[in-house]
């Protein structure tokens, strides 16, 4: 079974649910997506229900080609849909991937959201599909984001100057963390713990 194929499957802790995207998740996901907020260090914008329509359909149309695993992030302690997050640019035979499209909506940040579902990605990748290595992507300027990858035990390898053009013109300089699998025990140990206290992490 491809990479692919294992991707799409539910996971869960007692903080959050992560499901695969499908098209009764639209009205849910459209309830937190719609902040600006979200959308500030994104290669995309959805600033009316036009750009949800259209950013909604081409995640829909990447998951269901096998192109990206986009999850649902559901947190258990409201019911409440609080975003989404993926797993993607496979390269199977090189066993890596990233993780990334990470956003949490207004009501959920700052309440350990982002580390509980990152944690069950990162099991699922290392303990599933037995990767070495796990690969994330930011912002230069998104010191949020820097620090909470950080704040999981992700290793920051460099910058890619000029990496690719941002909403209204401006070159992004995309920062490049991972985690390896002869890493991983290390950071499953300190994940298991719970989320790091003021971590500035969504």
């Amino acid at each position: 079974m491809s990479w692919s194929e294992k991707v799409s499957t539910h996971l869960e802790n007692e903080h959050v649910l992560l499901t695969p995207l499908c098209a009764p998740d639209r009205e849910d996901i459209r309830a937190v997506a719609m902040d600006p907020e979200i959308w500030r260090y994104f290669t995309v914008v959805v600033g009316d229900d036009a750009d949800f329509e259209t950013f909604f359909d081409s995640n829909l149309a990447e998951h269901a080609a096998g192109r990206r695993a986009v999850y649902v992030i559901r947190d258990k302690k409201s019911g409440r849909v609080a975003g989404s997050m993926s797993l993607l640019s496979f390269a199977e035979k090189d066993r890596r991937l990233e993780i990334g499209a990470s956003w949490l909506g207004h009501d959920f940040r700052g309440k350990g959201i982002n580390h509980w579902a990152k944690l069950l990605l990162l099991q699922h990748c290392f303990e599933v599909l037995e990767a070495e290595r796990v690969e994330f992507k930011t912002d230069e300027l998104n010191v949020q984001a820097r620090k909470g990858l950080r704040n999981i035990g992700a290793t920051e390898e460099g910058t890619a100057r000029s990496y690719n053009y941002m909403p209204g013109g401006r070159r992004r300089d995309a920062v490049f963390y991972s985690i390896l699998r002869a890493e991983w025990p290390q950071v499953l140990a300190a994940l298991s713990q719970g989320p790091k206290k003021a971590s500035g992490s969504a």
